[in-house]
């Protein structure tokens, strides 16, 4: 979505643009503790498992014995918990429930990993809500805030929502998008509804810049024991971004580190989009791009070209405005597709927001019958690479299993993700 003179718009819903290149090289890490400090041993003992190991849920391959550590050895405890979301389906794509740690095995590059923390599909959830209610939407509205309150009502009593949208704010003479954290995460449903029926519309998207601050705001605080690797974003949106000072790749680092599984519901806007974008620039109906997503488009399609040339939107031709609009969506799919499937959760396409609640149902369906593994790595060395992860099942027949795909370790070698 945009301002007056750029603004992409749901079908009678959203309005939404601009997108940026899929970057999934950056250093990021999965959901972590801080380590503890280095100590000085004055004796001989030995290395334990990490504080709240569940020692039920063990691998075939782990050592039995642990380690023995010399008198004067330095012994530095590893805290790095990785999250792995896991959804279990029958051959009818119905969820299993019910099972247990020991049906389930975890590698990681092909390495067998101990599940050292297991959440059954009962175990709470935490949850931010993010409503992309930008452009001209004021019409649909209430239909998006109607799904929202369908959506919360399907959550169980114990699971906890943040809600998060767009609105305007004044600076100098003009009105500028910026992200608001209705609520933070409670369990309050009134509370929470009454965040969802104050969220209003704005003029732009800052859609990157809103998993940022879900990451770095709403989910700032470690997680409690009950719901390591059950916390999750939620989006209603169409993916392209107009006014983010950051990018895809920023914010996926960071979903990432914060073991957040994304559930994208992506609204189909192209068609809408296509049509008004080739109308006269003195037309009040038409569409356009911002300035951020031209100068965006050119980094990452036409990096030779001069800046000039995507200053203004109304000098494109309408073949080029196509051009640019086409490659603009199929990158923001790509970027939803990668950051639900990296994550271990769900990318929903729906024709518009009417079709939402749907969508909002499976995905609290979905929550409600999602497992959680987390495990510490065995291999220790913090070089901030990808590293696959894989989880197969044992002991449980004609079923199939989606998890997390893998993520970025720690890397001790250069700055921190902010």
């Amino acid at each position: 979505m945009r301002g007056p003179a750029v603004r992409f718009a749901f079908v009678g819903a959203l309005v939404s643009s601009a997108v940026s290149l899929v970057v999934l090289g950056a250093a990021s890490a999965p959901l972590t503790q801080e380590p503890r400090p280095v100590t000085q041993q004055q004796r001989p003992r030995k290395v334990a498992s990490p504080p709240g190991t569940n020692s039920a849920a063990t691998q075939p391959n782990d050592k039995a014995a642990p380690e023995e550590v010399a008198e004067g050895d330095v012994v530095r405890v590893d805290t790095e918990l990785v999250a792995v979301p896991t959804i279990v389906t029958d051959r009818n794509g119905k969820p299993v429930t019910g099972l247990r740690a020991e049906n389930f095995t975890l590698f990681e590059d092909g390495q067998p990993q101990r599940i050292t923390n297991f959440a059954s599909t009962e175990a709470p959830f935490e949850i931010a809500l993010l409503l992309d209610t930008s452009g001209s939407t004021r019409p649909e509205l209430q239909l998006i805030r109607n799904a929202a309150i369908e959506f919360v009502k399907m959550l169980r009593p114990g699971d906890r929502l943040a809600i998060v949208a767009f609105k305007n704010v004044r600076r100098g003479n003009s009105l500028e998008p910026a992200i608001q954290v209705q609520s933070p995460l409670t369990s309050d449903r009134r509370l929470i509804q009454d965040a969802i029926n104050n969220i209003g519309t704005s003029s732009g998207t800052p859609f990157y810049d809103s998993l940022n601050r879900i990451a770095d705001q709403v989910f700032q605080n470690s997680p409690r024991p009950e719901v390591i690797g059950r916390r999750a974003v939620v989006a209603l949106t169409d993916g392209v971004d107009s006014s983010s000072d950051s990018d895809f790749a920023q914010a996926q680092a960071k979903l990432l580190r914060a073991g957040l599984a994304c559930y994208l519901i992506e609204v189909e806007t192209e068609r809408y989009v296509e049509a008004r974008l080739l109308k006269d620039c003195e037309d009040d109906d038409r569409l356009g791009l911002s300035e951020k997503q031209l100068q965006r488009y050119r980094r990452l399609f036409d990096p030779e070209a001069r800046p000039e040339l995507y200053e203004s939107f109304c000098r494109l031709g309408q073949n080029r405005r196509l051009d640019i609009s086409q490659k603009l969506y199929e990158l923001a799919r790509r970027e939803m597709e990668d950051m639900a499937r990296f994550s271990g959760g769900h990318n929903f396409v729906v024709a518009d927001v009417s079709a939402a609640r749907a969508a909002f149902a499976q995905v609290a369906n979905e929550l409600g019958t999602q497992y959680s593994l987390a495990y510490y790595p065995s291999n220790k060395t913090h070089d901030g690479r990808f590293r696959q992860v894989r989880v197969e099942l044992r002991n449980v027949m004609y079923a199939s299993v989606r998890a997390r795909e893998g993520y970025f370790c720690r890397n001790d070698n250069s700055a921190s993700i902010k």
